[in-house]
């Protein structure tokens, strides 16, 4: 076992606010629970939910740190009794529960995965936030397969790109919006069939147009009640729309529902933070059966926007709620 601190640094966001609250300080170590592991954090994810965090609104759940940070990767340094096959030494990214904006943080055993084969800590650091949500969402309620149509809205966020490769690499046509004509290029050389510029076009009627009037099967929204009416007439029958996010509000004014009817449409979206360790334990062992050989041969990869220094995380989140960013934007705490 090798010798530990009794402190680190962590990055601490007081009351919340601006990003400018995100500021260095020293804290104790945290001690992982039977079922954890305590992993020396070398590089960890900035994620939307970070921001919401940061702001006072997306709190932890009730026992898990508050420090933000939801992704890391890193080495094991103390294994629980309960933390299975892990052991001192292993080098793992992990969906943490919190606490990975720091120099050391727990992670359940059951969330924690290999570094795929070649990658380095800042791109194993970018995977578990994402990959587990689209996995859930777009592959678990979405029910996406092979042959069918998605649209990806925020097709150049860490999500949307995540969800372009994926639903590629298994097999799917994929139709991905963004604000900017480097952005829709950019999603083109992730794989997008068709890229929209959302400011300049109107996406229904390019969903229209790419299909030929047979509509979408899925479409993974991350904007909320300012898409609502719109995704549903984007959606063919037996569609599913899946909402992640609700950048564009929570509270849809006029609704228009018939199309959930006449098309059979189902109306479905998920959190990621609130779900057991076994439900993200699952949707871990799934992604290492069917996404991790992906990752090693090469078919998709995180592309990393840019990495950032931790006691420059306040810098990386203005980055983030810029909305500037092409994939994803990391810290970097250790070599």
């Amino acid at each position: 076992m090798p010798t530990l601190p009794e402190t680190m640094i962590l990055i601490d966001h007081g009351k919340g606010g601006a990003p400018e609250v995100l500021v260095p300080q020293r804290g104790p170590l945290p001690q992982p629970k039977p079922d954890e592991v305590l992993i020396r954090v070398l590089a960890t994810g900035v994620n939307r939910p970070d921001v919401a965090q940061r702001k006072g609104e997306y709190p932890p759940p009730p026992g898990a740190s508050s420090v933000i940070g939801l992704e890391t990767a890193g080495e094991v340094v103390a294994v629980g009794p309960e933390a299975g096959a892990w052991k001192v030494g292993d080098k793992v990214c992990a969906l943490t529960n919190g606490g990975a904006y720091a120099e050391y943080c727990t992670a359940p055993a059951a969330q924690c995965l290999p570094w795929p084969k070649g990658f380095d800590a800042i791109r194993a650091a970018a995977l578990p936030e994402t990959f587990f949500t689209v996995w859930a969402n777009l592959f678990g309620h979405g029910r996406l397969a092979a042959g069918e149509t998605v649209l990806v809205h925020g097709g150049t966020s860490g999500i949307g790109v995540t969800a372009i490769q994926l639903a590629k690499a298994f097999g799917a046509t994929v139709i991905a919006t963004a604000g900017s004509a480097a952005k829709c290029e950019a999603m083109r050389g992730l794989g997008a069939d068709v890229a929209i510029d959302y400011r300049t076009q109107d996406f229904v009627a390019e969903v229209k147009r790419a299909t030929d009037g047979r509509l979408a099967d899925v479409v993974l929204d991350m904007v909320g009640a300012d898409y609502f009416n719109r995704n549903l007439r984007c959606l063919g029958m037996d569609g599913r729309l899946v909402i992640i996010a609700f950048l564009g509000g929570f509270e849809v004014a006029k609704a228009d529902l018939r199309p959930v009817m006449t098309r059979r449409l189902t109306v479905t979206g998920s959190t990621m933070r609130p779900r057991t360790t076994a439900q993200k334990g699952a949707i871990a062992a799934a992604l290492r059966e069917k996404v991790w050989p992906l990752l090693e041969a090469g078919r998709c990869a995180p592309p990393i926007y840019q990495v950032f220094p931790l006691d420059q995380a306040a810098a990386a989140h203005a980055l983030m709620e810029s909305s500037q960013h092409i994939g994803k934007i990391m810290l970097k705490v250790a070599e």
